[in-house]
């Protein structure tokens, strides 16, 4: 099984690219595309850029050129629920757009029946295995995601939490889950919270990228490792 690892920044995935064995580096898109393989498992690594069309066109590459079997989206988010913390890990079991008409979803192109984009049962079963055997941290949480386009302050984060009771919000999630919701491939999100409604700002997000990125990392290497396992059963 071949896995598509996206992250939105440099940061983010940073951690990831010395762990990668044999890489080659392939440019398309003005985006960097590393190839090899992560524990034993076939990975291509990228960062796509922030916000909902860059992680789009990155995801829709990855399927197209990479032939990935499934996408992990691995980085970083603001909490949302109140007792999510700083360096806690949210693991999706859906994902929803903040900022999307809802009927844009339903009544037009993918025609879905609810604005959920579900992760896949058999990598959340995936991430519960890997979750038993880490020691990390932080907690793990399973969950609502939520995606826009901006920095959420504290006036949307209201907003948001009415409408969708999400534990995460991040600007990229629900875009690359929309991308395998189409091409019918496996999607599920790793992300580590680097701010909340009680340190809330970018200048959190920027003091806490780097270890939340790292943690993310750890999760998701956790998750390949499970997966090289059942290839080798």
């Amino acid at each position: 099984m071949k896995i598509g690892i996206l992250c939105a920044g440099d940061t983010e995935v940073a951690p990831f690219l010395p762990l990668i064995e044999e890489s080659t580096i392939t440019e398309k898109a003005m985006l960097k595309f590393y190839e090899g393989r992560i524990g034993g498992v076939e990975t291509v690594v990228l960062f796509s850029g922030v916000c909902k069309v860059n992680a789009a066109i990155a995801a829709q590459i990855m399927l197209d050129t990479f032939h990935v079997d499934a996408i992990i989206n691995a980085g970083t988010a603001g909490g949302m629920h109140p007792e999510v913390k700083i360096f806690d890990t949210v693991i999706s079991t859906e994902a929803v757009y903040h900022d999307v008409d809802e009927g844009i979803l339903t009544e037009f192109h993918p025609w879905m029946d609810s604005v959920y984009f579900r992760a896949d049962e058999k990598l959340l079963e995936l991430s519960h295995r890997a979750a038993d055997r880490l020691r990390m941290e932080g907690d793990i949480w399973w969950g609502r995601m939520a995606t826009g386009e901006a920095f959420v302050s504290d006036e949307a984060r209201k907003a948001i939490n009415e409408k969708y009771s999400p534990l995460s919000v991040d600007m990229e999630t629900a875009a690359i889950a929309h991308v395998c919701y189409v091409n019918r491939k496996p999607f599920i999100a790793v992300r580590c919270i680097t701010d909340n409604a009680d340190h809330d700002g970018a200048q959190c997000f920027e003091r806490n990228c780097e270890k939340a990125s790292a943690i993310a990392k750890d999760v998701t290497l956790a998750m390949l490792s499970e997966l090289a396992g059942m290839a080798q059963c």
